[in-house]
């Protein structure tokens, strides 16, 4: 009964709402958002050396989501993405910093000047809960201030907590402010469980610099490597991310919150510290490798245990996600790009929407595995998925090289079907011309809806002659 009957209040409510109206139910709201965390460095997400128990033990009481994404290949616009419920051609949130960033020499155009950080009239979820009668914390990265951005108190966060001690590195024995930052989530909670909340828990781990306690650390020492990642600093540093989400879950339950939290976890763009095969390429570029994310919600009142979902979702879904839920209302003059996944939670087996897509119009420096590029993550390039079907669009070669007229050769795009080819190795465009132009038109009408902005000038530095081999960085953002 215990499960039945907040499933069946929140069902009350949802229908006789309209899911806009204040509902006695409400659910608290828990995002826990990992940094740089690989799509497979969870054990629920398939590591044989990484060890995860309190993530896996979560993912297994909710439903996992086999083919989740974030909105950008690197973390600034993912976030954007994420907090604004918008892609990323509606706030100009590009890259972290610069969108020219590269051998300027190797650059055929001029790419879109980037937005860095999230503008003030932002209407961000932190926002639309707080009208929603929720009280509202974050605890860890925002990265999202900026010279033209807002702090999170601009953006309705009630409660901030970014410390990371001192700078740059943690105590050794709090490595990436993980066990802090968690305590004082756990403390916002305490003090708001007789309301709800909303906990936005934007960890530093597993970004670079990576750090463990020296026990933890000596424990995958001496563990033998496994097929697939074989690196115990990073392993250690995975389950000091997993160990604080295990106390943050355990708050929850002492509190006896944990049946109607709905508690949501991802990250912010592929890996980087972990190799992503099968998958291409990684954090910072465009193919699956650099934007697939590990992704589970829990919900018990609501989501059947043990369940699995194979729509593909992205972070900005997590906007309307939570609104829906909180029976809160869009704000009239801000679209949300996403789509509520509730009717997924709730056993169904579609959404309306049709496509997703990213855009980012710029460069960014460092070769990815199996890349395009020998000296680039990506160069400026827009991409939709449309079912199995998933096409990149490069702009140096659509707008100089004869676009559309000239498609057959310049190799403005790339198509692949992610159902039978997810390692994107098999380029269609040629062999499935209908799907191909099928998929640009969306995406080109997709450009329009969002008034994307395209890049459209030559690189006058441009030299084609230069030789520039790409350069090895230690911490790629």
């Amino acid at each position: 009964m215990s499960r039945v009957w907040p499933a069946l209040l929140l069902f009350v409510c949802w229908t006789t709402s309209g899911v806009t109206g204040w509902c006695s139910t409400k659910p608290n709201i828990v995002l826990i958002f990992a940094d740089d965390l690989g799509w497979q460095d969870t054990g629920f997400g398939g590591s044989d050396f990484h060890e995860t128990p309190n993530l896996d033990r979560l993912a297994k009481q909710g439903m996992i989501f086999r083919q989740a994404y974030s909105s950008a290949g690197n973390c600034q616009p993912s976030r954007a993405c994420l907090i604004s419920g918008q892609y990323t051609p509606r706030h100009g949130v590009y890259a972290v910093g610069s969108t020219k960033r590269g051998p300027v020499e190797l650059m055929r155009m001029e790419p879109v000047p980037n937005t860095d950080g999230l503008k003030p009239d932002d209407f961000s979820i932190a926002k639309a809960l707080k009208q929603a009668g929720y009280a509202t914390g974050i605890f860890g990265k925002w990265h999202l201030s900026g010279p033209t951005g807002s702090s999170p108190e601009e953006q309705g966060f009630d409660v901030v907590q970014l410390s990371r001690h001192t700078a740059g590195r943690t105590r050794a024995d709090d490595p990436k402010a993980a066990y802090s930052l968690t305590e004082a989530a756990c403390n916002f909670i305490t003090d708001n469980r007789d309301r709800p909340f909303f906990v936005y828990l934007p960890h530093y781990a597993v970004h670079s610099p990576i750090e463990s306690r020296a026990e933890t650390l000596a424990k995958f020492e001496q563990k033998t490597p496994g097929t697939k990642h074989n690196n115990p600093k990073f392993a250690a540093c995975v389950e000091e991310l997993d160990n604080a989400v295990g106390i943050l879950m355990q708050k929850l339950i002492d509190l006896k919150l944990d049946e109607n939290t709905l508690v949501a976890f991802t990250s912010d763009n592929g890996g980087t510290a972990t190799s992503q095969e099968p998958l291409r390429g990684s954090k910072g570029c465009y193919y699956e490798g650099g934007i697939r994310e590990p992704m589970f919600v829990r919900w018990p009142a609501v989501i059947k245990a043990g369940t699995t979902c194979d729509v593909p979702v992205i972070n900005v879904d997590f906007y309307p996600t939570f609104l829906a839920a909180a029976g809160g209302t869009p704000k009239p003059d801000r679209p949300l790009d996403g789509e509520s996944l509730l009717p997924l939670l709730q056993g169904k087996s579609s959404l309306e929407r049709e496509a997703i897509f990213w855009h980012f119009p710029g460069y960014l420096d460092g070769a990815v595995a199996r890349g395009r590029d020998p000296v680039f993550r990506t160069r400026p390039v827009s991409v939709i998925r449309k079912g199995d079907w998933k096409l990149h669009l490069y702009h140096e070669e659509w707008q100089l090289d004869g676009g559309r007229d000239k498609i057959e050769t310049n190799r403005a795009v790339e198509l692949y079907n992610i159902a039978d080819d997810p390692r994107e190795m098999r380029d269609l465009a040629s062999s499935e011309p209908t799907k191909r132009d099928e998929l640009v038109d969306d995406l080109c009408a997709w450009f329009e809806k969002t008034d994307a902005k395209l890049p459209t000038n030559r690189n006058s530095q441009y030299d084609p002659a230069t030789k520039s081999a790409p350069k090895k960085r230690k911490n790629q953002k």
